[in-house]
């Protein structure tokens, strides 16, 4: 069976942490979707590491990490983490995976990216400018290169021919500075550390080793609700999120499908442009951002900070089929007298628990709930009975509004501020 780990909101909610955390309850850990545009943040041992696009287990001895097919690969970002892990001493030789069939990113899809974005002015959807969308257009109209096709004796070739049409299509958008030459250079030398690693086919690989009884844990990137298909389009990324999506990033079946774990935040946060029902704009979000540290671990914008919103939640719930929660940065709620829950919304003269077509379109106000804070720290707490009996209480009041169980909680950025909540289906 595979389990899988993703978010639940607009992304950034602690999927790295969790997956590191797990994985030692694993054989393999496996990207299934997205690209650079993910920054998966883990603490340990007093550093900070930040990951785009190795799996999140790679820093767990033994454990096999595989980039699927779904995944688009940047090769320059690419190469940057490697040498990370280098510099880490982390000995990843043999247990770094590429499925060929993962699609490559191009120095002229960013390009792309970046004219298209300049274009549309005040209507900008907030890409973090780093090709994954033109690169997903190139899969499905296939025009794209894959990770195999760097094996090919006429790889060049293939590359000039879709690097002249990128730049046809450059054309006829308004210039913006792009430093090509350059950007090949560095995107040639880290095609050579691509072809150092172990490149497989990552469908069979991954049920060949279901198969033999080893256990493999997806990581998702982004969150259900940037989903292209479910998210509050436009204003979403060019990949499936949600759990559906495993089957196609990796080459699964449904039934092969085990444990969904969804993270979710104690509260809420989005980067870059799209509805937002539950964002705070005054003094209440500027703390929560302060506190939160709510800054993109891709692009370093700051992240736009609101109250949990629970019809959002049972959304994503719904469409992943999630079994547990994991709530994270409960720790950032310390300081409030008051905790707000968004309940329901509020469009169209009613009350509603499902989110609109248009949301992007429609106003959508938030009916909310309060509750007590704690008013005190988490830090030293290490088991669930120890917690305050008002975080407890509102972990409580989560599960009964999502109908799903807590089984994680998260008080901190460290590995080790991660408390098991005992009731629930177990974990791993």
């Amino acid at each position: 069976m595979i389990d899988v780990i993703l978010g639940l909101q607009w992304g950034d909610e602690g999927k790295g942490k969790i997956v590191d955390y797990l994985a030692n309850n694993y054989d393999i850990v496996a990207r299934f979707q997205g690209g650079p545009n993910a920054g998966h943040t883990l603490k340990f041992d007093g550093k900070k590491y930040v990951l785009h696009t190795v799996p999140s287990g790679i820093f767990r001895p033994k454990l096999i990490n595989l980039i699927g097919n779904g995944v688009v690969i940047d090769p320059t970002t690419l190469k940057k983490e490697i040498d990370g892990l280098i510099a880490a001493d982390v000995d990843f030789q043999g247990r770094l995976l590429v499925s060929k069939k993962a699609h490559l990113i191009l120095p002229t899809h960013s390009l792309l990216d970046a004219a298209s974005e300049a274009s549309k002015g005040k209507e900008k959807i907030g890409s973090t400018l780093k090709g994954i969308g033109p690169t997903y257009m190139d899969k499905t109209g296939r025009n794209g290169l894959r990770v195999g096709d760097i094996l090919s004796p006429n790889f060049r070739a293939k590359y000039e021919k879709l690097r002249d049409k990128h730049l046809n299509l450059a054309k006829l958008y308004p210039w913006v500075e792009f430093d090509l030459s350059a950007r090949e250079k560095a995107w040639f030398e880290s095609i050579e550390t691509l072809r150092s690693l172990e490149l497989v086919d990552g469908e069979y690989y991954i049920n060949q080793a279901m198969k033999a009884g080893k256990r493999v844990l997806a990581e998702g990137a982004q969150g259900s609700m940037l989903d292209i298909d479910f998210g509050t389009y436009p204003f979403v990324t060019s990949s499936n999120t949600i759990s559906a999506g495993v089957c196609n990033g990796l080459g699964v079946a449904p039934q092969k499908i085990g444990e969904v774990i969804g993270i979710t935040k104690a509260y809420c946060t989005r980067v870059g442009g799209g509805p937002f029902p539950t964002e705070l704009s005054g003094e209440v979000g500027e703390k929560l951002r302060k506190i939160g540290m709510e800054f993109g671990a891709t692009t370093g914008r700051p992240r736009r900070c609101g109250w949990i919103d629970i019809p959002a939640l049972n959304y994503t719930i719904m469409l992943n089929g999630v079994t547990q929660l994991v709530v994270t940065k409960v720790d950032v709620l310390d300081e409030f007298e008051t905790v707000c829950v968004g309940t329901h919304y509020r469009y169209d003269g009613e009350e509603h628990d499902s989110i609109p077509f248009d949301m992007a379109d429609k106003k959508v106000d938030t009916v909310y709930k309060e509750y007590e804070g704690w008013n005190q720290t988490l830090a030293p707490f290490t088991e669930y009975e120890q917690l305050p009996t008002r975080v407890k209480k509102y972990i409580t009041e989560l599960e009964s509004l999502l109908n799903v169980p807590v089984t994680m909680v998260s008080t901190g950025p460290e590995r080790k501020k991660l408390i098991l909540k005992p009731i629930g289906v177990p974990v791993g």
